[in-house]
């Protein structure tokens, strides 16, 4: 028996993705800000392509409709708007691609029927990462600004320091005296107990400035500072013996701890952001807006618009276009290169336009289909969403998943409550579970433990693991029974 190795030349189908397909799905798979970012990069660097913003207030930056600020209240040498002219909510899916533009001139900040961005009251923010950067930075001299922005982007999740003095010392290779010394800056900053090593630190940096507004209990420094430990495993006689006291003073520090002490001072926020005025704000402003209108019979329609179609449109220069579609005698005086020049970026432009069109006409008709699928979401709140997968989404479309996958990444939809949530949030089955612990909690008379809150869920339809139920806890910031 003989073996014979032999290679076998055969020809198979390949089925490759065009440049123009990789280009829109690229588009499509942009957040808000890199969306953004790109467009103004394409006006930039393409002669053919221009970019018409719409006009702004001078004093909070927000598109003007018909010349005034609805959000800042104000004509041009006014200060009042009324109360209907703030809250009311308009949609409408209107022209977004004329004479070679995406959104049209008329529309948006130009269009009577469109009295009011709801986008507007999205505040203007920064990170609180940035906030605490800057404000950092104000205070010490320009050569620590590397060491401070270092620190701060030390800061994990929830507001703790994560890198040892000593570590930083030998990278910036300095003296101690500065690291700590911006460490007690950032300590001293909003939210209170940023910037602590362990829990201990922070919940005595957050009782030094409980203290100094003039609310004291007693030994609460002496139980967050030696019998943190006993006091989570409810070892009151024991410390109250340590401290010469009685049981009921350190039952009263337990609950004092619980009612004005937050463990993670910067959980939630850290990635979130915060307004001028250092009040949180939304994370982000929304890709989409949905509005409820209310019928004459009485029934809610909703309505969906893509936001950027407010506040630009974009279309090929009119000078490009004139000589792109010129024939005969003028198209004969241009030279090869000159028509390559102008062929060239105007393609590139019309392809860009497209591309964005695509992007808004399939984000548009995923959120319609949300709206129709998860309508109870809309109406009820979080208790009534269903479960929902992107590929029944798709299939309902006649979509890939992928492009479901696409549209919906990175991107944020304003509710008709005016709340901004992620687009993944209409997918995720289990945030309902989530607010029904977060509200036997709230209402419990006695700190329910885990396995009491699964039993909870378990009578009311949601068989849910006792360990699943520690895990939604925590995703929620909440203590467990024996801290709380």
């Amino acid at each position: 028996m003989s073996i014979e190795l032999s290679q076998i030349t055969q020809q198979l189908p390949l089925r490759l993705a065009s440049p123009q397909l990789v280009a829109a799905n690229h588009i499509l798979s942009l957040s808000s800000a890199e969306l953004q970012a790109a467009i103004q990069r394409e006006v930039s660097e393409n002669p053919a392509m221009e970019m018409e913003e719409a006009p702004v207030c001078e004093r909070c930056g927000r598109p003007l409709q018909h010349g005034r600020c609805l959000e800042c209240g104000r004509l041009p040498g006014r200060n009042s708007t009324t109360t209907d002219e703030r809250t009311r909510l308009h949609g409408g899916d209107g022209a977004y691609y004329d004479m070679g533009g995406y959104g049209a001139p008329g529309r948006g900040a130009h269009d009577d029927g469109d009295d009011f961005d709801p986008s507007a009251r999205i505040a203007s923010q920064i990170s609180l990462t940035e906030s605490l950067t800057l404000s950092l930075q104000a205070q010490f001299p320009k050569e620590d600004a590397q060491l401070i922005e270092y620190l701060v982007g030390n800061l994990d999740e929830d507001g703790y320091l994560r890198c040892a003095t000593d570590d930083v010392v030998r990278l910036f290779d300095i003296e101690p005296e500065p690291v700590e010394r911006i460490i007690q800056a950032l300590q001293a900053m909003e939210p209170i107990g940023v910037g602590a090593r362990d829990l201990r630190e922070c919940l005595l940096i957050q009782l030094a400035y409980i203290e100094a507004q003039g609310r004291r209990q007693p030994y609460a420094r002496e139980v967050i500072g030696r019998f943190l430990v006993e006091l989570s495993e409810h070892k009151y006689g024991q410390i109250a013996f340590a401290l010469g006291t009685t049981t009921d003073s350190i039952h009263a520090v337990s609950d004092f701890i619980r009612r004005n002490f937050n463990p993670f001072p910067g959980r939630g926020r850290l990635d979130g952001a915060v307004t001028a005025g250092g009040e949180t704000a939304s994370p982000i402003a929304p890709d989409v807006i949905i509005s409820g209108v209310t019928q004459p019979d009485g029934s809610v329609e909703y309505e969906v618009e893509i936001v950027e179609s407010r506040r630009f449109y974009l279309r090929v220069h009119p000078s490009y276009e004139q000589i792109a579609t010129a024939a005969g005698a003028r198209l004969a005086a241009l030279s090869e290169e000159e028509r390559r020049h102008v062929h060239q970026y105007v393609s590139r432009a019309r392809l860009f336009i497209a591309n964005i069109r695509q992007r808004r006409e399939t984000l548009a008709r995923i959120t319609r289909c949300l709206v129709s699928l998860q309508r109870d979401f809309l109406q009820q709140g979080v208790r009534a969403l269903k479960p929902l997968t992107r590929a029944r989404v798709a299939a309902e479309l006649g979509l890939h998943e992928s492009t479901v996958s696409r549209a919906t990444a990175s991107k944020y939809v304003m509710l008709p409550n005016g709340q901004v949530i992620p687009f993944s949030h209409f997918f995720v089955a289990n945030l309902s579970v989530k607010d029904v612990i977060k509200d036997l909690i709230e209402h419990e008379a006695t700190p329910l433990t885990d396995q009491e809150i699964a039993a909870q869920l378990r009578l009311r339809g949601l068989p849910v693991a006792r360990r699943t139920v520690a895990k939604y806890r925590e995703h929620l910031g909440i203590l467990p029974s024996t801290l709380r």
